[in-house]
């Protein structure tokens, strides 16, 4: 038997029949090396295990990208050498309200949010699971109970330990429905307030509601509200900032800007913060943002539009980043509500749309056709033989007139005015016309549409017909779930398919990418006939940064690490 034969056989008798299926799969070759390394790090292979056997058990399939890599100047940001000390200073959208872990939900308080405080997983641009405050995980033979083992010897910002005992507090706080955190959102029928048992000093084990193939990510960066804090956190972030990060608070200016400093105690020895001080500006609007960086003001852009960013692309001063993403804007249209009770009217509305005309116009082609499903092309599980919607307009017409609408109707659409979504609105309001569809337009700021995102006081989840953002995920779960489920909590189609809602917990159950597959092209078709939603297109997700700075590493959650930043060694 060979060195490398034994080495195989020796993972093999650790893992369990989960991951040695995956190993099946890998040296069959119906997934690529890219995917057996991603799926790996879900089910907590470790990475060292992970490169041996993507070494050794290649089948030779090539990958097949689309998995969420950055562009070519990504890579030079983050391999670029950079001097000692100093200070980064970064800009970024204005956050909605208060620096609160279990309500934050946008890219302000989400950047500000990960300079001092960490996540067990980390979600990297590969979609890869990448361990932090956790250093493994495991499931059990149907993934309905996770196993986390946690890092030791990590300190709070105040000195204090981070136990098991934080870790399962800080989830089973959040998993809390009375708690009204926004990771509920995710969390909703996954787990509950009491999921969560610390078993030993660094041990947690989850006991989920139902089965979940894709569990880490959940507890990861990409549900941006899961930071540990202490056990004894008493709801005012802002107060002390205490975190585990790399970076503790120095000062705070509400709407302004938030300063830090580097942690001398940060725990991990291989990223240690190179910069002695870094700040993250807030900016209202997108052409302040852009200014600020052109003129040197700041030295990065997190997030902007290729629209009014438009000027960043050409520059020679700017790095892009460029990442793939399944960032979209979702068009709702309620289902329980006229004119969109019938399903031949919503099919109607999706076949009007310039999806490739949108692509080209809104973002530069730097975005990717969407076919009304979160199914995003980044997603590997994504049923790549289902066909894609086109704009048809006469067989959009013929809809309208078997559902008895031939002579068009009037609908009000709700937004909001940021990034391109007014542009947006109105590339579907003209897109309509030609059917004799007449949509007025009602474009408030955020806090007005959004509301107290709750149904009864929010234009977002009451309106009849809006548009929506929602940001990158590294996994469909939670884009299937909170807006789309019977009993999702941002249902604003208002949509209930029983059908559907069985689809998405078999989906949720799968381990193998195969199956995840299967199941995943039932719902892609079921949503093109039902229609509840239109996604007219992902987006790629842009950071701007200035020449001379390096190490500026972003996600398309909008989280941006620092650690590695500074000014470039010429």
């Amino acid at each position: 038997m060979s060195e490398i034969q034994r080495r195989i056989d020796e993972i093999r008798f650790r893992n369990s029949e989960v991951e040695n299926h995956l190993i099946d799969s890998y040296r069959g070759g119906s997934i690529d090396r890219r995917e057996f390394v991603r799926r790996g790090s879900v089910l907590g292979m470790s990475l060292g295990s992970l490169g041996f056997l993507a070494s050794a058990c290649g089948s030779g399939k090539k990958d097949s990208g689309g998995d969420g890599e950055s562009s070519a100047s990504s890579s030079d940001q983050l391999s670029a050498k950079v001097k000692p000390g100093g200070k980064v200073t970064v800009g970024i959208n204005s956050p909605a309200g208060a620096i609160d872990p279990f309500k934050v939900a946008d890219d302000g308080g989400v950047a500000v949010l990960a300079q001092a405080s960490e996540y067990l997983v980390w979600s990297d641009s590969k979609l890869n699971a990448v361990p932090r405050l956790a250093v493994s995980w495991k499931p059990n033979a149907d993934a309905s109970e996770w196993t986390f083992k946690i890092r030791q010897g990590v300190k709070f910002h105040d000195g204090t330990p981070m136990t098991a005992e934080d870790v399962a507090e800080s989830i089973n706080r959040l998993a809390d429905p009375k708690s009204g955190s926004q990771a509920l959102s995710a969390f909703n029928g996954v787990i509950g307030k009491d999921s969560a048992k610390a078993t030993d000093a660094n041990t947690v084990v989850f006991s989920l509601d139902s089965p979940n193939g894709n569990f880490p990510y959940l507890l990861s960066s990409d549900n941006y509200n899961t930071v540990i804090l202490p056990k004894t956190y008493n709801d005012n972030y802002e107060k002390n900032w205490t975190g585990t990060g790399p970076f503790k608070i120095d000062m705070f200016n509400q709407g302004e800007s938030a300063t830090f400093v580097k942690n001398p105690d940060y725990w991990d020895k291989g990223r240690q913060p190179n910069p002695d001080n870094t700040e993250i500006r807030f900016y209202a609007k997108e052409e302040a943002r852009v200014f600020a960086l052109q003129s040197g003001e700041i030295d990065a852009v997190v997030q902007f539009s290729a629209g009014d960013g438009r000027a960043l692309l050409t520059d020679p001063n700017v790095q892009t980043v460029e990442l793939l993403a399944a960032t979209h804007r979702q068009v709702h249209m309620r289902t329980d509500r006229a004119p969109f009770r019938d399903k031949r009217t919503r099919q109607a509305m999706a076949l009007l749309l310039d999806r490739q005309g949108m692509v080209q116009g809104l973002f530069q082609g730097k975005a990717k056709e969407g076919n009304d499903s979160p199914f995003s092309p980044l997603y590997k599980y994504t049923a790549k033989d289902v066909a894609q919607r086109q704009q048809d307009i006469a067989k959009a017409k013929q809809l309208l007139s078997d559902a008895g609408q031939s002579g068009g109707f009037t609908v009000e659409l709700d937004t909001w005015d940021g990034f391109e979504i007014p542009d947006l609105a109105q590339l579907i309001q003209s897109n309509a016309k030609q059917a004799g569809i007449n949509i007025q337009l009602e474009i408030s700021d955020s806090s007005t549409y959004y509301g107290d995102a709750a149904y009864g006081k929010s234009r977002w989840l009451d309106s009849t017909m809006g548009i929506t953002d929602y940001g990158h995920r590294g996994v469909v779960n939670v884009f299937l779930g909170a807006p789309l489920q019977s009993n999702g909590t941002w249902n604003s189609a208002h949509f209930r398919n029983p059908q559907y809602d069985k689809l998405v917990k078999d989906f949720t159950a799968q381990l193998d990418i195969p199956a995840q597959t299967r199941v995943a092209k039932q719902i892609q078709e079921l949503l093109l006939d039902e229609t509840p939603i239109m996604i007219p297109y992902f987006y790629d997700f842009l950071t701007g940064v200035r020449k001379g700075i390096g190490g500026v590493e972003t996600t398309a959650m909008a989280h941006v690490q620092l650690t590695r930043a500074g000014k470039t060694i010429a």
